[in-house]
């Protein structure tokens, strides 16, 4: 079973850590208690961490009942992230997806004082795709600038990372909304991303720690411990991440299973990173 974190270190009001998805099985009895059936998964989870990074709203809009059950299993002060649903990012591609995007506002909305950013997670678009740099701001532009204000927060993710340059930073800056910054083998690594000019587009920043999810499910298949040693590449970010926190950035931080093999590890092991710098 995972050590509770202290209340500032899960309730710090700049620095949130968590994971991506709380429903593996796997955790039962490493971070979840042995007895713990899948409904009791996110209050358990929720004593330990201070965020989560919803995964299944990117494959369907969830009903509110299920969002409002959510809400009520996590104590004040907790917030979840969600993915925007596939069907806006993948399918339609930000084309002709308002009702798309406010059923699924409507619904995620019942987290309340719950709710956090809202991830825009979009593939990576090989040239066969007909969707290039020039492309994917025309349709990014008019949805940003259709996106109800204030009310929300959103984050973008590309994967093309020859896009992270002045147009689509521009883009993002001027509609205040973050680009996802993410631990990926098609990305640059953080010293280099951090380089580039207006990296930091909106109020606060959006890590993402994904890995290589084919090479590391040829290695496992489940995700109950920690099979990559990713200490180093987690070192990385630690400096670029203080950085940011001792200019009063908000960061917000998700581990993926895919990353080392066991995501609440991840979690752990980069809260002492972080804490070891002060």
């Amino acid at each position: 079973m995972a050590k509770a974190k202290s209340a500032d270190e899960r309730r710090s009001p700049l620095l949130r850590l968590g994971t991506s998805s709380w429903s593996s099985t796997d955790w039962k009895g490493v971070f979840y208690s042995a007895s713990a059936a899948p409904a009791d998964f996110i209050a358990e989870y929720a004593q330990r961490f201070s965020t989560v990074e919803i995964d299944s709203t990117f494959y369907r809009i969830p009903a509110p009942s299920v969002v409002r059950g959510w809400r009520d299993r996590t104590p004040a002060g907790f917030l979840f992230s969600a993915k925007v649903p596939q069907i806006i990012t993948h399918e339609k591609l930000l084309v002709d997806c308002q009702d798309d995007l406010a059923a699924f506002l409507k619904s995620i909305s019942n987290l309340g004082d719950r709710l956090g950013p809202l991830l825009l997670q979009f593939p990576y678009f090989a040239k066969k795709s007909g969707i290039d740099a020039e492309e994917f701001l025309k349709r990014l532009r008019p949805f940003l600038d259709a996106l109800p204000k204030g009310e929300f927060q959103f984050v973008v993710e590309a994967r093309n990372k020859m896009w992270i340059a002045p147009p689509l930073l521009d883009c993002l800056a001027e509609h205040r909304v973050p680009l996802a910054l993410i631990d990926h083998p098609w990305m640059w690594p953080p010293r280099q991303l951090f380089q580039r000019k207006g990296i930091l587009t909106g109020p606060f920043a959006y890590v993402r720690w994904l890995g290589d999810r084919g090479g590391i499910e040829k290695i496992t298949k489940t995700w109950g411990q920690t099979v990559i040693d990713r200490a180093a590449d987690m070192a990385a970010w630690v400096d670029p991440l203080k950085a940011l926190l001792e200019q009063r950035v908000p960061v917000y931080g998700y581990f993926n299973n895919h990353y080392s093999g066991y995501a609440p590890a991840d979690v752990e092991r980069f809260v002492k990173m972080m804490a070891n710098l002060a």
